[in-house]
């Protein structure tokens, strides 16, 4: 049985987009459900996918482990895992760790753009690396089954997450800085520490981590993904869209801003007020899933090949590291 996983989106959730996710038969998806909040307020956002687990349950379901994926293919829905951008919703307190992993959460960052108490964001001018509550975060999340990701993280805070982590650690969503240097894309040194201990990257449709940005085509992403897979090897690839649909410009700021400055934090895209830049035609939404197979299959991967960066890679690597260490 081969699956169709993504790996990151964000999208402004609604009855419409759990049907475009069973149109274009969406296995399984990581969602954010926390950029910068805290813990209270993140337990808000799993109570509303609650609701919408209770409204919808025709069409979503909620994953916890790698064993959801079969049971949504089985019965025409969408299994839905819980992450975060951030690790705001531990707030200073190891022990929320176990408690959110109990709730569901299954991916956090350990860090946005900027410095957190674990670890460096790519924004940063300085990166000094994993921090001494980061050590003992990554051994607690590796207890307990919480993957690491470093998908915003800088370059020396991501290789030593890499090397210290006793379980794989993951880059969720973003490209090859070496085929659009953005900040958030990822250096092959970095892209090397994570897949050489085991863990894998997902690859990005956000317009701003593209090659000519929203007018990038779908022959350059997907040749950019066979780069990828003859440098590193394609069973460390999948795909993390960051989908961000239906989301009002506003968002945006909330996403850069959070509570910590009063001042705009454009990023990388105009020098404007910030807003979502349009999506490239080939991938709108969750039912332009099939056009990248098919770009994929016109740069040369073989059916296996197609299948594992469509989603088997990364159902795979759920069954390794969703569950607490050791655990059958």
């Amino acid at each position: 049985m081969t699956y169709r996983i993504d790996c990151l989106q964000y999208a402004n959730w609604s009855e419409k987009i759990f049907r475009q996710m069973r149109e274009g038969n969406v296995d399984a998806v990581h969602v954010t459900i926390a950029y910068h909040e805290n813990f209270r307020e993140t337990v808000l956002n799993v109570e509303q996918w609650n609701l919408w687990f209770e409204q919808y349950p025709d069409l979503i379901m909620k994953g916890r482990w790698a064993s959801d994926v079969a049971e949504a293919h089985e019965t025409g829905r969408t299994a839905i895992f819980f992450g975060f951008q951030n690790p705001s919703p531990i707030e200073d307190d190891i022990g929320l760790v176990e408690v959110l992993h109990d709730l569901g959460a299954r991916f956090m960052q350990l860090s946005y753009n900027n410095q957190s108490l674990l670890a460096t964001g790519c924004y940063e001018a300085e990166d000094p690396g994993i921090t001494r509550m980061g050590k003992q975060v990554i051994k607690e999340m590796n207890r307990v089954g919480l993957v690491v990701d470093m998908s915003h993280s800088a370059d020396r805070s991501t290789i030593e997450a890499a090397d210290l982590s006793e379980r794989p650690v993951t880059i969720t969503h973003a490209n090859l800085h070496t085929w659009q240097p953005a900040l958030r894309n990822k250096r092959d040194d970095v892209v090397r520490a994570v897949v050489e201990n085991g863990g894998m990257m997902g690859f990005s449709m956000y317009p701003h981590h593209l090659k000519g940005k929203s007018d990038c085509t779908l022959g350059d992403f997907c040749a950019m993904i066979a780069t990828a897979a003859e440098r590193f090897g394609a069973e460390h690839f999948g795909i993390g869209s960051d989908l961000c649909q239906d989301q009002p410009d506003s968002v945006v700021e909330w996403m850069r801003v959070g509570r910590w400055s009063k001042e705009i934090d454009y990023g990388e895209g105009s020098a404007s007020a910030p807003g979502f830049p349009a999506q490239p035609d080939w991938f709108r939404d969750n039912r332009d899933f099939g056009k990248i197979e098919e770009g994929l299959r016109a740069v040369g991967f073989d059916d296996a090949e197609v299948a594992g960066l469509m989603g088997d890679n990364w159902h795979r690597f759920w069954e390794a590291n969703f569950r607490p260490a050791g655990a059958s």
